[in-house]
């Protein structure tokens, strides 16, 4: 018996608009039918897990709990990429031996970019 992650789902406002940051951020395509409701990022593409995007009438209020870690070589490069994007620019972070930027993506999601 196996279990694997199939989808990573983000609550949000408008499913399609944020499909779209992630998926230019990460060169993936946004999958066919994406709509303000659902969207999904990477699947036609073959790629797993699926960034899953749903519209919500309210979100969790607070720091979100789960949040996407990506991580590059040239993860600076990503960071800058990821504000001319529309993200939002939180925390440099040096610990645990690692390095990593916080964002907020353009509709207050928190996520990371660190150093691979």
């Amino acid at each position: 018996m196996t279990i694997a992650l199939a989808n990573v789902t983000v609550d949000c406002r408008n499913a399609a608009t944020l499909a779209e940051f992630y998926a230019r951020l990460l060169d993936l395509p946004v999958d066919p039918e994406a709509s303000p409701f659902f969207a999904t990022v990477g699947k036609s593409a073959g790629h797993t897990p699926t960034l899953m995007f749903l519209q919500v009438p309210d979100k969790t209020p607070g720091k979100n709990a789960v949040h996407l870690d990506l991580a590059s070589a040239e993860w600076r490069d990503y960071v800058e990429r990821a504000i001319s994007l529309g993200a939002q620019h939180i925390a440099d972070i040096d610990e645990y031996d690692m390095q990593w930027t916080t964002l907020a993506d353009p509709e207050g999601n928190l996520f990371d970019i660190g150093k691979a």
